[in-house]
């Protein structure tokens, strides 16, 4: 029988994020204590919907950690806009984390843009405790100076003309946007390139059969 599309099967476990992500131990480690937090602080404040909450492991997790794939080489600073319950940034922070602890690699760095002071709190916790190269700030994206992203993220934060408009400012010049989007994707594209130039891939994501993740270049203004 073949296997079932991931956006069907089961409630996912942590063995099941293991087996499709195949993360060493250590990575997998930091990921069962994120999800430990995130049960934890989601009883006082609103993270993910109660209803998700057991879908951590595919909806959350693996949704985010699908995305390192599409990475550029040698990126050194990620921003996360509207990074709420860390999706996808301190999935990013972790990576960062495991992927700079050879010689061979370079350092990372992580950044995570949340206006909300509540869930800045738990951010700043989940990367404390994980000993994340994450810096968390408290504010909108527009009231920050330029962060100098080589890739920018952003999940369920606005569609893609006004997130353009959000995100240029703390852009490189040789910046890539890395976008999960919904069935709107197509839409939000068509209507973007009214005011913005920019290169974009479209990838099917592996979590949900509706979404896709945008990889997007060369963003400019009209």
């Amino acid at each position: 029988m073949p296997e079932s599309p991931l956006w069907t099967a089961p409630l996912w476990t942590e063995e099941d994020f293991a087996d499709h992500s195949n993360v060493p131990h250590g990575t997998l480690s930091d990921f069962t204590q994120w999800y430990r937090l995130l049960r934890k602080w989601n009883a006082r404040i609103n993270l993910v919907a109660p209803r998700e909450i057991d879908q951590f492991w595919r909806r959350h997790a693996y949704d985010s950690w699908q995305l390192n794939a599409y990475l550029p080489e040698n990126w050194t600073r990620l921003v996360d806009l509207g990074s709420g319950g860390g999706f996808p940034g301190l999935s990013f922070g972790i990576y960062a984390k495991h992927r700079g602890a050879g010689p061979e690699n370079e350092k990372c760095e992580v950044y995570l843009v949340e206006s909300v002071g509540k869930k800045t709190s738990f951010l700043k916790t989940v990367a404390r405790e994980l000993n994340l190269p994450v810096t968390v700030h408290t504010d909108r994206v527009e009231n920050l100076a330029p962060l100098k992203a080589d890739v920018l993220t952003a999940r369920a934060f606005a569609p893609l003309p006004r997130l353009f408009g959000y995100a240029h400012p703390h852009l490189t010049d040789r910046a890539t946007l890395l976008l999960p989007k919904g069935e709107t994707a197509d839409k939000e594209i068509e209507t973007a390139r009214e005011g913005w130039h920019f290169t974009h891939e479209s990838f099917k994501s592996e979590t949900d059969s509706a979404a896709a993740i945008l990889r997007i270049t060369g963003l400019r203004p009209k």
